[in-house]
């Protein structure tokens, strides 16, 4: 299970993290919008590798044979490397490559509620949710949860959805028979 689980993590991993820095040019475009579809097409796209490692994990160790926990576990744990290699890229990213996006993110948000033709109340408003943002991001627990949050969530319904396409109910009677 292990070297199926790093090999479908890490080429997950690498997909996410390798668009994400291939990305960073389009990150100083002034409405962050291109940026933003790349990212969560990327990561939905990284996410289906979990499919593919379970049912790899399927066919070439459980000899075709897979029950529900089993996929999970192995989905789970292939979600797991590739959120971490997600996370470590955006931090490495936030942290040394473009220290700068907080501040810039901070003015976009200030300036879309100016385009939209905010009153005076909801732009000051908006201006101090934007430091407020900037601040906690800032930190770097939260800004790990923050981008964990923004990750994980889909590889876990890959994760689900796989389980349960790839089990085998032969599996599932073949484990209960043998503990039985």
């Amino acid at each position: 299970m292990k070297k199926t689980v790093l090999t479908f993590g890490l080429i997950s991993g690498a997909i996410t993290g390798g668009m994400m820095l291939l990305g960073l040019p389009l990150a100083d475009s002034p409405n962050f919008k291109q940026a933003e579809i790349i990212g969560y097409t990327t990561i939905v796209l990284s996410s289906l590798i979990v499919f593919f490692g379970v049912r790899s994990y399927r066919d070439n160790v459980a000899s075709g044979r897979l029950s529900f926990g089993r996929g999970l576990a192995v989905g789970i744990l292939i979600t797991l490397i590739s959120s971490a290699i997600y996370v470590g890229t955006w931090e490495l990213i936030y942290y040394k490559l473009r220290p700068d996006f907080g501040e810039k993110f901070a003015a976009h948000m200030v300036e879309q509620a100016k385009a939209s033709g905010a009153s005076p109340q909801k732009i000051e408003e908006r201006v101090r949710q934007a430091q407020q943002f900037k601040q906690m991001y800032d930190k770097p627990a939260v800004n790990v949860a923050y981008t964990f949050i923004e990750v994980f969530p889909f590889g876990l319904v890959v994760t689900l959805i796989s389980a349960a396409v790839l089990r085998n109910k032969d599996a599932s009677a073949a484990t209960l028979a043998a503990n039985g």
